[in-house]
C-alpha cells in the first residue's frame, strides 16, 4: 500500500513511518525543512519538502498528494515544535497551538479535499482526548462522548479545531485517532529526536478501526 504521511518528520511521523515501512508499506513522508530530508529516507520513505506551513496551501497540498498517488493519507501535521512555535507556553494556549489549529482545520480540509480529488480511500488524522473528556455522565469515557470544548478559556480554540478533525474526517469516513498523554524518559535517538511514549486511544467503530488498520497502524 502507497501511504502518505503528512508531517512525516515530526516526533511522531519519525516513529511511524519506520513501522509502515516494516510492514511492507510504499511511505511518501512529507517534511517543513530540506535538512530532513536524509532522515526520513533514513527511514526508508520518499522525503517530500513542504517549505514552511504548506499543510495551509490547498494547491501545494493537493500537488504533493497527486504526485504520491497513495492509497491512505495520515494526517500528523502539527506546528508546536520550538522550531514552529517558540518556547511551550501552556498557560496561553490559544497563541502557542494558533498554527496547529490551522493545520487542524485547514490543513485537515486542504488534505481531505486532495483524498476526495485523488481517489484515496483511507484517511487517518492526529486527534487528542489526554484531559478534554467531557464533564459529563461517568468517569469512564467512550469513544461516541464527545469531547469537552473548554469553552470561555484560552483553550477553546484549540478544541474547536480538535471536534473539527473529528467530524470531517469521520464524515468523510476516515480515522481519528485520539492520543493520550505521550511521557515517558528523556532518551533521544540517533538523531537527537525524543522518543515518545504512552497511550494511544483509537476509534471503537469498526469503521474507524477498520481504516486505521488499512494504513498500517495498529491498536
Amino acid at each position: 500500500m502507497r501511504v502518505f504521511v503528512a508531517g512525516g518528520s515530526g516526533v511522531l511521523g519519525r516513529r511511524l513511518v519506520p513501522q509502515l515501512v516494516a510492514r511492507g508499506h510504499q511511505v511518501t513522508a512529507t517534511t517543513t525543512s530540506a535538512a530532513k530530508l536524509d532522515l526520513l529516507a533514513r527511514l526508508g520513505a520518499e522525503a517530500v519538502v513542504m517549505d514552511g506551513l504548506d499543510g495551509l496551501d490547498a494547491v501545494s497540498v493537493g500537488e504533493a498528494v497527486a504526485a504520491a498517488r497513495p492509497d491512505a493519507i495520515v494526517h500528523q501535521m502539527t506546528a508546536i515544535s520550538m522550531a514552529h512555535a517558540g518556547k511551550p507556553d501552556i498557560k496561553h494556549p490559544d497563541r502557542w497551538f494558533a498554527t496547529t489549529n490551522r493545520l487542524r482545520t485547514e490543513g485537515t480540509d486542504h488534505l481531505l479535499a486532495a483524498a476526495e480529488a485523488t481517489g484515496v480511500s483511507h484517511f487517518v488524522a492526529q486527534g487528542y482526548a489526554s484531559w478534554n473528556g467531557i464533564r459529563e455522565g461517568g468517569w469512564v469515557k467512550t469513544e461516541e462522548d464527545p469531547l469537552d470544548l473548554m469553552e470561555g478559556t484560552a483553550a477553546h480554540a484549540g478544541m474547536e479545531a480538535m471536534r473539527h478533525v473529528e467530524d470531517v474526517v469521520l464524515k468523510a469516513g476516515g480515522a481519528v485517532l485520539r492520543y493520550g498523554a505521550f511521557y515517558g524518559r528523556r532518551s533521544r535517538d540517533r538523531d537527537g529526536f525524543p522518543y515518545p511514549s504512552g497511550t494511544v486511544r483509537t476509534g471503537g467503530r469498526a469503521p474507524r478501526t477498520a481504516a486505521a488498520r488499512h494504513a498500517g497502524l495498529r491498536r
